[in-house]
Order: structure tokens, then sequence, then C-alpha cells
């Protein structure tokens, strides 16, 4: 991993983090476009028989389809995420939280511009849904790169790996280190406070 060579520390995973989100959203975009030229709503398609299908569907709800009267709400949600996961980027040392964060700013960004610019009206916008696993609910690349990225950032927290690129390992080790230099500064037996009471 490439760091800064006066100081030790990552570089900053910003552009990266930008990059991924804005591929995401790209791909997203691509795959809805061709869908919605190439299927009638509620057409089918057999990729994988009858467990991978792909199905033009329009979902006013938020991932998955679920919540489908509250359109409003999950396009808040959507901004807020978006412009969080954004801020929050600038402190991103780590390439693996960049590819995290990236995809779940893309993700939400995808669904997003959906819910603003498609109809029947702005922020109210239905989301073009095609990928039908077996009975699972249809979903898009949108809500396939928030999965992917949630999941990693539960793997990354798991496995100790900060935002900032540092282990929370060592981060323990340097904090016991600094303890024991402090407890190893006063002697045994050192008399110093005693002597200021006399």
């Amino acid at each position: 991993m490439t760091t800064n060579r006066k100081t030790g520390i990552p570089p900053r995973r910003y552009p990266m983090l930008v990059l991924i989100a804005l591929t995401a959203i790209g791909v997203d975009l691509l795959t809805k476009e061709w869908v919605l030229a190439t299927f009638h709503e509620g057409e089918r398609l057999d990729v994988i028989g009858s467990v991978v299908q792909f199905t033009l569907v329009y979902n006013t709800g938020a991932a998955f389809s679920m919540g489908t009267d509250h359109t409003w709400v999950f396009s808040t949600i959507a901004t807020v995420v978006v412009i969080a996961i954004a801020c929050y980027g600038l402190r991103v040392r780590s390439a693996w939280w960049a590819v995290a964060l990236g995809l779940m700013m893309g993700g939400a960004a995808g669904n997003l511009l959906d819910r603003i610019f498609r109809e029947p009206e702005p922020f109210h916008g239905a989301v073009v849904d095609f990928v039908k696993v077996m009975s699972f609910p249809v979903f898009n690349v949108a809500d396939s790169c928030v999965v992917v990225g949630a999941i990693l950032v539960v793997a990354l927290t798991f496995k100790g790996l900060d935002p900032d690129g540092t282990w929370a390992s060592d981060k323990t080790e340097a904090a016991v280190a600094t303890t024991d230099d402090t407890e190893g500064d006063t002697a045994p037996g050192d008399d110093t406070t005693e002597g200021k009471g006399q």
C-alpha cells in the first residue's frame, strides 16, 4: 500500500471512492436504459431457466420493491446517504473502504436519479428494476451495489480495518505500549510524591 513517505500515513482514497461511485451509477443507468428499450412491463426473459430472469418492473418503494407507498421517504433517505458518504469519504484512506463506500454511494445515487427524474413526478419517480432471482424481489444493479457495499463495511469492521487505513489491533498494541512506557517512567520505590509531602 502506498503511504506518505514523511508520515507513513496512507493517501486519501476519495478519488477512488468517487470513481467507483460514478462507475456504479453509469452501469446502473445503462442497464436500466437497455431494459426499458428491450422489454415491456411484466415481460420476462429466462437467463438461467426460471432461476434467473430479466423482467421490467417499476418500483416506487425502497430496494427490492419494499415500502411502495412511501416513495418520498426513501428519496429523502437516499439523498442523506449520498451526502453523508460524500462528506465522510474525505477521511477514507483505505482502498477497501473506498470500494465499499463507493458502491453504496453509487447504488444510492443510481436509484435516487430514478426517483428524481422518472415519472410520475420529481422525488416520486419509479425505480426501474429488472433482475429476478427465483422468488426473491426484483432488483437492479444499484440495489446490488448497496448490498455488496454494506456487506463489505460489515466485513471490514469485523476484520478490524478502519477507514483511515489503520488496523484496530495496531491501535490497541500502541495504546498498551504507551501505557507500559508511562508506567516504566516511574521506577518502583520512587519517593518523589512522598518527598513533596514532607
